[in-house]
């Protein structure tokens, strides 16, 4: 697994938000960005786009 930092990139397709956050990668493989929820209030049907930077 690589390391290093990501650009994540979170749309919700509920409230139409966008938000870019900066994160890594855990031991399962899963990204860290501390995000939890939308504005919205959507928290299970997200968009996720991850590249390294």
């Amino acid at each position: 697994m690589a390391e290093g930092r990501y650009r994540i990139v979170i749309r919700c397709p509920v409230c139409s938000e966008k938000y870019i956050l900066r994160g890594s990668r855990n031991e399962k493989g899963e990204y860290e960005t501390g995000f939890k929820r939308c504005v919205c209030g959507n928290e299970e049907n997200l968009n996720i786009d991850a590249s390294l930077e």
